[in-house]
Formats: structure tokens, sequence, C-alpha cells
């Protein structure tokens, strides 16, 4: 890889294992106007995880994502999202969770994958799940088997580039019940645009990972 991003990866492993995590205040920055403070979860809120999966391409650091699919009872159809999703009783833990269901999403099998730390939780009202991020680290780009039943597409986008001015803008957002949502915080990287929750928490991994 680029020296510069062997600099980010070296600089995630070692805050995400010994630092205090931004939390909230990071979060924030790419927070729609109606999240401008932490939100407390219900007592009834489901728990989730999800992982942002770091690797080459070409020599670059590269993060992945995910396009879900657009089945109308699905409150987040269509989104853009690190893959993951609820935990099963069966789950170890909450990043076996995160492993598991990147496996089932991409076809990318759990041991394949490093995890090297885990970002603030995130509370996300609209579908009432408390998420757990977590960070992991593949050598070598990976095959992927997309679950078509869910994942539209993947998208693999250069980490170095959310870090770049431009990459942060600000519109309007329109929702799956056709309302929209003005002045809304999203990344712009590699003409793909992410918003919502999984912009918030890509505000925490690129603030953990920047120079300071």
């Amino acid at each position: 890889m680029t020296p510069k991003d062997q600099q980010l990866l070296r600089r995630l492993r070692e805050k995400l294992s010994t630092e205090k995590l931004p939390g909230f205040a990071a979060q924030k920055r790419m927070a729609p106007a109606m999240r401008g403070t932490p939100i407390t979860p219900l007592k009834t809120a489901r728990q989730a995880s999800v992982l942002a999966l770091l690797y080459p391409v070409g020599g670059e650091l590269h993060l992945l994502y995910i396009q879900r699919t657009s089945p109308k009872s699905d409150r987040h159809a269509g989104q853009i999202s690190f893959p993951g999703g609820s935990v099963d009783p069966e789950d170890q833990n909450a990043a076996h969770t995160a492993l598991r269901e990147l496996e089932e999403e991409v076809g990318i099998p759990e041991s394949s994958v490093e995890i090297i730390g885990r970002l603030s939780p995130l509370y996300i009202p609209i579908s009432n799940f408390m998420v757990d991020p977590f960070v992991g680290w593949m050598a070598e780009r990976p095959t992927f088997v997309l679950q078509e039943s869910e994942v539209a597409r993947i998208l693999e986008l250069p980490f170095a580039d959310f870090f770049a001015p431009a990459a942060q803008r600000s519109g309007p957002r329109k929702l799956v019940n056709g309302m929209t949502l003005p002045d809304t915080p999203y990344w712009f990287v590699g003409g793909e645009e992410i918003w919502g929750a999984t912009a918030m928490m890509t505000a925490e991994l690129v603030e953990v990972a920047a120079e300071h």
C-alpha cells in the first residue's frame, strides 16, 4: 500500500486499541439536523452489528459498503450501509454477529477477517436498532458472493478520499416514505453518496484515523 495508507491503517490499529473513542462528538458531524443530540435507546431496541472492512485494492486502502435491495417493507431499502444485521441467539458475541453477517451478505469467510477494533454504538430510531460497529482488516482484496435477496451491489471506496474537504457535503435527502430532509450532511466519495447512520459511523472512523 501507499505510505499514506499504511499510516492510516497504523493509526487506526493504535488508536482503536489504546485511546478513548470520540463517540457522538465525531458522529454528529454527519448527522441529520434532527440528530443534533444523542438519542436514548428505547428499552425495546434490538441489537445489531456492522463491519467496516478495510483492504487494499491496487495498492490503495479501500472501505467496503453495500447497497441494499429495495423491498417495500424495509425501512432501509436501497440505502448504502456497512455489511451487518441483527444479532442471532447463536452468535457468540457482537463481533461474531458482524462477521457472520459479512459472510452471509457478501460471501467473505469469517476466518479471513481480522477485527482490529470497534467504534461507538449508535442508536437508529427509525428501525429501533442499537448498532455495534466493528472495524476489520484483510491483507488482500476479497472475493465476493452477494446475497442477492439483500444486497444489490457492493461499493469499494478509497479510504483516503474521505479525508478530502470536498468529501463532506450537505443537501436534501429523500426518505423511503417520500419525505425529504433538508440540508442533510453526506459523504460524496467515488461518485457515491452516503448519509444517515452509516455516514455517522464513517465520521467516527475517519476521526479515529485522522492525524492530529
